[in-house]
């Protein structure tokens, strides 16, 4: 394995102060809760070693809400992270082959990177409004094809799969023997009720989820990986057991009391999510110096500078985080040029998104015209 570290996290909110931002638009999920947000009981939680494949109770709900049989085919993970090293580093090695969408959330391909495997990448473009054609990836694989990679909904451009066009990506896995990674960290953020995790559909299929993205929880490093498949989850499990045994008993334990209780949580979250949408929406139809392709579900936007207008990119992003106090994800986080740029409208109040937006409106004009605040 050779790591090395990745832009997105480099230059990560947490890593460059949250204290220097005052208009958080970089970050990819909805507002963080609080402890005191939750009703919890863990004053007798015995603080031993949990079963491995993590808190039984909650395997078995995640399992039946999608629409699997059993509470083995989950396994969880520490975060969706987790669970994303678990599995390309238990299924490809350097001789292998892997097909990936790009743009993408960086774990996904340099993780592959890191193994040195061979990689394919399945370029989305704004042209075809984020589309995945399942042709591409028809024609990408190869003899030693391990792997392929999707992600629905799309991080970070928002795009979700139709079952049509994820029943036509099984089938090629199935027809060649391959293994399907779905990424559906933001399944539970979609706009409408989502349809059962993909890796129901399969035995070709691993699905992956977290608490992180759709329900801010994020410091609870809980995710989870599914697969109906009952050797590739044993070698899974194996993997978990070489790299950290088990989950925290105090993760699991605040993951599950929350999961309980979660549909009280989800109304507000959709109402913020869903204003900050239109918000965005209605600042997008009076700047004429950026585009978008608006989303389907999750709560990122990938936003592009239109092609015939010309600025210093560099000179924008140093403007907008260090005079404007403003943060976005640049699109070389995502291996796609600084003219994109992914905006999160679930994570601040209406009134912090719509003043971000006005500062990226503002750190734009300042570029163009080179005047001073």
């Amino acid at each position: 394995m050779h790591y090395r570290r990745m832009p997105i996290e480099i230059e990560s909110p947490e890593e460059f102060g949250y204290d220097k931002v005052l208009y958080n638009l970089s970050e990819s999920s909805v507002t963080d809760l609080n402890m005191r947000d939750l009703s919890l009981s863990i004053g007798d939680l015995d603080l031993s070693y949990i079963p491995h494949r993590g808190h039984t109770e909650f395997r078995a709900a995640l399992a039946h809400e999608a629409g699997l049989q059993h509470p083995d085919q989950v396994l969880i993970t520490n975060g969706a992270a987790g669970a994303l090293f678990i599995i390309n580093s238990a299924l490809l090695t350097a001789d292998d082959h892997l097909i990936v969408v790009r743009p993408n959330y960086a774990t996904n391909i340099e993780v592959p990177r890191a193994i040195g495997c061979g990689i394919s990448f399945i370029d989305l473009k704004f042209e075809d409004k984020w589309r995945l054609d399942p042709q591409k990836i028809a024609e990408a694989i190869r003899p030693n094809t391990r792997l392929i990679s999707i992600t629905t909904p799309h991080n970070p451009t928002g795009m979700v799969m139709t079952l049509a066009e994820i029943d036509a990506v099984i089938a090629l896995a199935e027809r060649h023997n391959v293994f399907l990674l779905v990424d559906e960290t933001y399944r539970d953020a979609g706009f409408t009720t989502p349809y059962p995790a993909v890796a129901s559909r399969s035995k070709c299929v691993i699905s992956v989820g977290s608490l992180s993205k759709a329900y801010g929880l994020p410091g609870l490093r809980t995710g989870w990986l599914m697969t109906q498949h009952t050797t590739l989850m044993e070698t899974f499990l194996a993997a978990k057991e070489m790299i950290y045994i088990s989950n925290s008993a105090l993760d699991e334990a605040v993951a599950w009391q929350f999961y309980q209780q979660k549909e009280q949580f989800l109304p507000a979250i959709q109402q913020k999510s869903m204003q900050n949408l239109d918000i965005l929406r209605n600042w997008l139809e009076k700047e004429s110096r950026l585009e978008a392709i608006l989303p389907e579900g999750g709560v990122v936007c990938f936003l592009r500078v239109q092609p015939g207008f010309q600025v210093d990119m560099e000179r924008f992003y140093h403007l907008l985080t260090q005079e404007y106090k403003t943060m976005v994800g640049p699109g070389h986080w995502f291996e796609m040029p600084d003219t994109y740029m992914r905006i999160g409208f679930g994570f601040t109040s209406a009134e912090v998104f719509e003043k971000g937006l006005e500062c990226i409106g503002q750190a734009l004009q300042h570029v163009q015209h080179g005047w001073h605040r």
